[in-house]
């Protein structure tokens, strides 16, 4: 019924939805969870992706116009993850982060989701292509 790369594009859709409030992005030294809507950053770059990865599912038709929110998306988990690395790392010593939660690797797997479904439909746009030249 639906295209393969529509069901990684729901994938993350899922990821970057619903998983960062069950997940914390980790916990501090206290023990208090760290979820993404502490922090107004992370909410607008959770929300951007949210908004391009429905984007893309509903425009299905466009094909370059999916690729290209594809690859945007890819950036902007890119840059969603440089903030947990950056966060982490800059804070000096076990002041305020104690332990990472799996909040922090959902950009991870919302990249790998996202790269499946660029390939999927740059290969329907190559496979469109070569219909037309036969014509």
């Amino acid at each position: 019924m639906f295209r393969i790369q529509t069901y990684y594009l729901l994938g993350c859709l899922f990821i970057n939805a619903i998983l960062p409030f069950i997940f914390p992005l980790w916990k501090d030294l206290n023990g208090k969870s760290f979820y993404f809507m502490m922090d107004i950053v992370y909410v607008i770059l959770f929300g951007l992706s949210n908004t391009l990865s429905l984007l893309s599912i509903i425009s299905h038709k466009k094909r370059q116009q999916q690729f290209v929110m594809g690859r945007l998306n890819i950036i902007l988990n890119l840059i969603l993850l440089g903030l947990f690395v950056y966060r982490t790392l800059n804070t000096s010593g076990e002041t305020a982060i104690s332990e990472k939660g799996v909040g922090m690797f959902l950009p991870i797997f919302s990249i790998v989701l996202l790269v499946l479904a660029n390939k999927a439909i740059k290969k329907d746009e190559d496979l469109v292509k070569s219909v037309d030249r036969l014509r």
